[in-house]
Order: structure tokens, then sequence, then C-alpha cells
């Protein structure tokens, strides 16, 4: 069985390869990328020649889209988390009225508040503190509370960039 997965995954690699061009997939690559690599790392995963690497992640990091850190000698790599914080603000203010994002905003305001009133606590980090490790439905609660949160401040930010969009142009 695991020689049939082998086989998928290098055929799928190889069509990967052929489909696309190595700038395509150092892009996707450092798209992916939360935790900084390095070219050799970036290399391997986009299946280029580490120079290659390192010369997409160069432009990538000249045009903004990925941003380095230093490990020592070695140059990481990695999506740049302002740039796909300000895509999915302008992708909220594209898809979403002003009114339904502020409906939203409320409701995920009030959902907080039912996570706050069920535990008694003010944030998921002190639920974190409380919960025990066979407790599934609070650690299912918890990440569910995170992502409300993350998910209410990106629409506040598009909400107050909105805004200050309108302001600018009267």
């Amino acid at each position: 069985m695991t020689d049939t997965w082998d086989n998928v995954n290098e055929q799928v690699k190889a069509d990967w390869k052929d489909d696309t061009t190595p700038f395509e997939r150092v892009y996707e690559i450092v798209e992916q990328t939360h935790d900084g690599q390095s070219a050799a790392e970036i290399a391997d995963r986009a299946l280029v020649s580490e120079p290659t690497a390192r010369r997409h992640c160069k432009a990538l990091v000249n045009t903004g889209f990925a941003e380095t850190e230093l490990d020592g000698q070695t140059t990481l790599y990695k999506r740049n988390s302002d740039r796909i914080l300000m895509s999915r603000i302008r992708e909220l203010r594209e898809e979403v009225s002003r009114s339904e994002l502020l409906d939203s905003i409320q409701e995920m305001k009030a959902e907080i508040r039912r996570y706050e009133d069920r535990y008694d606590v003010v944030s998921p980090e002190e639920l974190a503190q409380q919960l025990e490790a066979d407790e599934t439905e609070g650690w299912d609660d918890l990440t569910a509370w995170r992502t409300t949160r993350q998910n209410l401040a990106v629409a506040q930010a598009a909400l107050a960039y909105d805004e200050a969009s309108y302001q600018l142009a009267v």
C-alpha cells in the first residue's frame, strides 16, 4: 500500500512540475509559509534548485509579497503577514456591504460574550488555563472563540479602513 501512495505522490509532484513554472511553484510554497524557511527548504518543496529558489524568493521580497528574517547566517523567507491581512480586508470590503459588515461585527461580539458567560472567563487564553486535557467541547469552543476573535479584528479593520477611505475622499 505504501508503494501505491508513493507512486501517487510522485505523480502529483511530476504533474505539478509539468503544469507550473519554477516561479509559480516558489510563489505557492512561500504563500503557504508562516514560519521562515531557508532557500534550500523552499527549493526542495518547490522542486527547483536552491539558486532558483533564492532568486525567486528575493523577487517576492522586492514586491512585498514575502519578507525575510535571519536565523544566524541563514536568511529565512516567509509570506508577508501584513500583505495577507490587507488582502483579507480588501476582499471583505469588496464582497460585503457596510450594513452586512456591521451586522457580522455585532454577531461576533455576541458570540464572544456567550463564550465569556459560558466559561466565566474573559479570554480564550484564560479558558485554556482552566481546561482539562479531556474536555473536548471546551477545547473546540476555545478554537472557535479564537477564530471568532480573529475574524472580528479583521471585520473591524475593514470597517475602519472603509471609514478612513471615505474620509480621505471627502
